[in-house]
């Protein structure tokens, strides 16, 4: 490996300093540290596509929105634990205008960012009822969200749906809620890391089986619209975004403003409950937690424990980005199809120098090119592929770490420059030839 475009010995330095010579358990940000520095050891710059940051400036809506709520001194004063009813009643009108679907804005409560969302809730769903103490993924998925239920030492399971599309996803999914012991299924849509997307009929199937087993669906849709096979971003018009939510009451939405408003750094996201799972009652809850209805355990016992309300500046932000969506004056996704017109330049690049796709299609249809897309290299693992590309100057994350069974990587396209397409291009050529040799 001495003529690889980075010094094989700083590599395989810095990849041994952090134990990571087995790449399939590297998680994100080990990777993100031991990158960075070999970058700062070398001088020498990674084509990076291991963490799906936002590659767009910040909605200016939104930043001058923050600003003028700073100004006008919000700084010193608590949040409403709740959200501020502007925002609350954006997110409602969000709601309706891009997925036809109804919810009250008191349903609608701000957290900061999707992750702790996802963590108050898991809480939550956990002991809704003693008998049903597991969670169930549909992989692959965002691997920090495993990590939140190892923390809170709680059970799940997960299987990969590679081999479960269309009329097979029903059997599977009812192979493990016969049993009993699920409390909720837990998914993104588009999904990450692969970029499918769940046809009408799964969800409807998923929502049929939440109803039968009375298990809460939680709906991760960090990538809003951003199925570019279709145009969905003309409010109040179809098509609409696909959820379970036209399916079933038993849902929770994750809504994060970190993709679709490259809003990452302020944190924060709307949590959806549906009006029915939001004031149920389960006796078990009220025992756990002193509290009765879904809803008011979420925000009065998990999330103010975690927090005192969303940063307040943060919530004037998410409001005007809402309100200008909602009002037609700011078209979110046109902003971010910059993502599907590099995914189309980068798969191309790795298809011509030996790699293939994974998770290619949604039952027939090509998925859209998106924020992230899959790949893999013929008779390489994904741990030994990833570790081979670090020397190449290339990084991204094994699939097997978000649950998948299959052998290959997730290429986040965000954080890669257009400029930086020919380096790609000269460096996976490079390691093809090496490898094919």
């Amino acid at each position: 490996m001495q003529n690889t475009p980075i010094n094989s010995e700083v590599v395989k330095a810095q990849l041994a300093a952090f134990n990571l010579t087995d790449m399939d358990k590297a998680s994100i940000r080990e990777v993100v540290e031991v990158v960075n520095r070999i970058e700062a050891e070398t001088g020498q710059k990674f084509v990076r596509m291991e963490m799906g940051v936002p590659g767009l400036p910040a909605a200016k809506v939104g930043v001058d929105a923050e600003i003028e709520a700073l100004r006008n001194g919000v700084a010193s004063i608590y949040p409403n634990i709740n959200g501020i009813p502007p925002l609350k009643t954006e997110a409602a009108r969000f709601v309706k205008n891009f997925m036809n679907i109804e919810v009250k804005p008191e349903n609608c409560v701000p957290t900061t960012g999707s992750m702790q969302g996802t963590y108050a809730l898991f809480q939550v769903a956990s002991v809704c009822n003693e008998k049903k103490d597991t969670a169930l993924f549909i992989d692959p998925g965002f691997p920090v969200q495993k990590q939140q239920f190892m923390v809170m030492r709680s059970k799940f399971e997960s299987f990969d749906v590679y081999h479960y599309r269309g009329e097979k996803l029903r059997a599977k999914l009812e192979s493990y809620l016969e049993k009993g012991n699920i409390n909720s299924i837990i998914y993104s849509n588009p999904n990450n890391p692969t970029w499918v997307c769940f046809t009408e009929q799964e969800l409807k199937t998923i929502a049929e089986l939440a109803d039968k087993y009375d298990v809460i669906v939680m709906e991760d849709l960090a990538y809003f619209g951003m199925d570019f096979r279709k145009d969905l971003s003309k409010p109040g018009e179809a098509p609409f975004q696909p959820s379970v939510a036209n399916y079933t009451d038993n849902y929770v939405l994750f809504i994060s403003a970190s993709k679709i408003f490259s809003y990452a750094g302020q944190r924060i996201a709307i949590v959806v409950m549906s009006d029915k799972l939001y004031h149920r009652n389960y006796p078990n809850l009220e025992k756990r937690m002193m509290i009765k209805g879904f809803g008011n355990a979420v925000i009065y016992r998990v999330l103010y424990a975690l927090s005192s309300g969303v940063t307040h500046s943060v919530q004037f932000a998410m409001a005007a980005m809402l309100k200008a969506v909602n009002d037609g004056t700011y078209n979110f996704i046109e902003e971010v199809k910059e993502y599907g017109k590099k995914a189309h330049v980068m798969k191309e690049i790795f298809l011509e120098n030996g790699f293939e796709i994974l998770y290619d299609k949604d039952e027939d249809e090509l998925i859209a090119d998106g924020f992230y897309f899959t790949v893999t290299y013929p008779g390489m693992k994904a741990g030994e592929l990833l570790y081979e590309l670090m020397f190449y100057g290339i990084s991204a994350i094994t699939l097997l770490s978000t649950g998948s069974t299959m052998q290959g990587l997730r290429a986040c396209v965000s954080p890669v420059n257009r400029n930086q397409f020919d380096d790609l291009r000269l460096r996976l050529k490079q390691f093809n030839e090496d490898h094919t040799k």
